[in-house]
């Protein structure tokens, strides 16, 4: 289970969450992930010592260094405390022009850093309409991945990210995210082997709540959630967490 905090809260909020966060007590053997804007990164990895609860960046550059003003490599997120790392998100996408071939770059230094990421994939609302999800999946999967083997995919994460429910109120029907998730399982087994599409979590990203965890988390290939909205009060990301532990009867 993951959290996306986007572009809010400041430090000293950060720092408030993972302290009533931790209050709140085991979350029923879940992993957990808490995604922080980077300049938090520290103080949330901080907060979380002990926890057993992992600190991840939001996104990373593929290059070590240089001249990239504005940008955070993959080796300063893990040498910053990051334990993962989010690659290829919607906003990422749409927002920021981030293009498949750059995606697996990242995704690359990923590897090289052995940082292990969590790479978002999903259509919009005009090309699932359109009869698309299938095929965007498959090209995002495709040129993501080109290039890395069945043995570098340890730690990879999946994240499956209609982006038509991202920040919208909508989500998708536990029946539209399992076949998704289902159709992604088919595509990792086909490129990387059984044994990489079995040990690869699936996570379901897409206006995720307390009131529908439980029904989502009834799929068989939906492994966990990328939360947005939901995982910005700590109430909120704790029920989230228990829900799913709950569905799934870890």
């Amino acid at each position: 289970m993951a959290a996306n905090w986007k572009m809010y809260k400041s430090i000293a909020e950060a720092r408030a969450f993972v302290a009533e966060f931790r209050k709140l007590g085991p979350m029923g053997g879940v992993t957990v992930a808490i995604c922080p804007p980077a300049i938090a990164l520290e103080a949330v990895r901080s907060g979380l010592e002990g926890s057993g609860i992992i600190a991840g960046a939001q996104n990373a550059y593929f290059e070590n260094e240089g001249a990239f003003t504005g940008e955070i490599s993959v080796k300063q997120a893990r040498e910053a405390g990051a334990g993962c790392v989010i690659i290829g998100h919607s906003e990422r996408r749409r927002i920021f022009g981030e293009k498949d071939e750059l995606l697996n770059l990242k995704l690359n230094a990923c590897i090289r850093e052995k940082l292990p990421p969590i790479f978002c994939i999903g259509e919009t609302l005009e090309e699932r309409e359109s009869g698309k999800t299938e095929e965007v999946l498959l090209r995002q999967l495709c040129k993501g991945l080109d290039g890395i083997g069945a043995d570098s995919m340890g730690g990879f994460v999946i994240a499956y990210e209609p982006v038509w429910a991202i920040g919208t109120g909508k989500n998708a029907t536990p029946e539209q995210a399992q076949e998704a998730h289902a159709f992604v399982r088919k595509v990792l087994e086909k490129q990387k082997g059984a044994a990489a599409a079995a040990g690869t979590p699936i996570l379901y990203g897409g206006s995720v709540k307390p009131e529908n965890i439980d029904s989502l988390m009834k799929g068989p290939d939906l492994d966990g959630a990328l939360v947005g909205g939901a995982s910005l009060k700590a109430e909120s990301f704790a029920a989230i967490v228990r829900g799913a532990a709950k569905a799934r009867g870890v």
